[in-house]
């Protein structure tokens, strides 16, 4: 596996894990009431968005070099 291949991988990876953590913090606010649980959970949607931006950018800038 190349370096860009795993770069964008590992990007994807954190992109996923941002949404799925935010989704449980937004979870953990609608149905137990945790206040402290909705400035987490949206900067986790915050911080998944922007990894998906960053590895499209990645992604067109790395396009020329080799595989995937």
């Amino acid at each position: 596996m190349s370096l860009k291949a795993f770069h964008l991988l590992f990007v994807a990876a954190s992109a996923i894990l941002a949404f799925a953590f935010g989704a449980w913090e937004i979870d953990a606010y609608a149905t137990r009431g945790e206040g402290g649980s909705l400035v987490p959970g949206i900067l986790s949607f915050v911080f998944g968005a922007a990894l998906v931006v960053y590895g499209i950018k990645v992604r067109k800038k790395l396009k020329g070099m080799g595989a995937v």
